[in-house]
C-alpha cells in the first residue's frame, strides 16, 4: 500500500469526550476498546452505553443469571481501558427493535454526557466480520439517528422537561465498517489493555464453542487494521464529521 493510500489519524485534539453506544456487553471489546485505551491514555473522557444486559447470550445460563454475570464482566472490561462510567439500558437482548423509544433513550444519554464523538458499530448487513447480527444493526442505526436527535430541540421535547438541553456531537465514528476513513494507532500499551478488556469476559467466552483466544483474536484484528495505517496495530472507523460542509456537486459552490 502506497503512502497516499494509508488511512489518516484523527487530529490530536479532535475530541475530549467520547460516548460508545452498543447493543451488548463485549461489543466494544473486539478491537474498539484498544482505541478507547489510546484515548483515555491521552486524557480523553470515555463512557459506555449498552442497550441490553446481554441476558440472551448464554444457552446454559438463565437470563437473570446471565445478565448479572455479563454486567459484572463488562464493568471489569471497561475499567481495563480507563472507562468508569458504564450505563445499561433494559432493551431486550436478541430481539432489539428499532424504535422512537430507543432513539430517545440514546439521545437522553448524549444530552447528559455531552460528548464530542459518538462511537457505535456498523449497521451494514455485511461488515468486517461477515454477516452482521440483528441487534448490532439496530443499535448502530439507532445511535446514528439519536446523535442527530440529541441536537434538535423539537425532537423528544420531553427531554427538555428533564432539564436536558440539546447537544450536537461533532463526530460519529462507526467501528467495523467496510469502508473506513480514519484509524487510531493502538501499538503498545493500548493494545495490551484492549486485549485485557476482552479477556475480562472470561466466563461468557468460555461458553462460546470454538471462540479464539482473546489475545490471538485482538492481535490479528488490530494487525490487519494497522497495515491500513502503516503501523503495527490500529483500530479503524468510518468517521462522519457533522461540522464539515455537506458534499455537493462542484458547480454548486463555484
Amino acid at each position: 500500500m502506497s503512502a497516499e493510500d494509508l488511512l489518516s489519524s484523527f487530529p490530536a485534539d479532535a475530541f475530549g469526550r467520547v460516548l460508545c453506544v452498543v447493543a451488548h456487553p463485549d461489543d466494544v471489546e473486539y478491537g474498539t476498546s484498544a482505541a478507547v485505551a489510546a484515548w483515555t491514555g491521552r486524557g480523553v473522557d470515555v463512557a459506555y452505553l449498552l442497550l441490553t444486559r446481554g441476558e440472551a447470550g448464554m444457552d446454559a445460563s438463565s437470563p437473570p443469571q446471565t445478565a448479572e454475570l455479563r454486567v459484572r464482566e463488562q464493568v471489569t472490561a471497561s475499567a481495563a481501558v480507563g472507562v468508569s462510567q458504564v450505563d445499561f439500558l433494559d432493551h431486550p437482548d436478541g430481539v432489539l427493535v428499532y424504535s422512537l423509544g430507543m432513539r430517545r433513550d440514546i439521545a437522553r444519554t448524549i444530552r447528559r454526557y455531552r460528548p464530542d464523538a459518538v462511537v457505535t458499530g456498523s449497521w451494514e448487513l455485511e461488515f468486517g466480520a461477515g454477516l452482521n447480527q440483528a441487534d448490532h444493526r439496530v443499535a448502530g442505526l439507532a445511535a446514528l439517528d439519536a446523535t442527530r436527535d440529541a441536537g434538535n430541540r423539537w425532537v423528544f421535547r420531553e427531554l427538555l422537561d428533564e432539564g436536558l438541553e440539546p447537544w450536537s456531537p461533532r463526530w460519529l465514528l462507526v467501528a467495523g465498517h467496510t469502508a473506513p476513513t480514519h484509524g487510531v494507532d493502538v501499538t503498545g500499551d493500548p493494545l495490551q489493555r484492549g486485549i485485557a478488556s476482552l479477556e475480562a469476559h472470561r466466563e461468557y467466552l468460555a461458553g462460546l464453542p470454538g471462540h479464539p483466544p482473546p489475545r490471538a483474536l485482538v492481535t490479528a484484528i488490530t494487525a490487519a487494521d494497522g497495515r491500513r495505517m502503516g503501523v503495527a496495530a490500529a483500530v479503524l472507523f468510518r468517521a462522519y464529521d457533522f461540522h464539515a460542509p455537506p458534499p455537493v456537486a462542484p458547480e454548486a459552490v463555484e
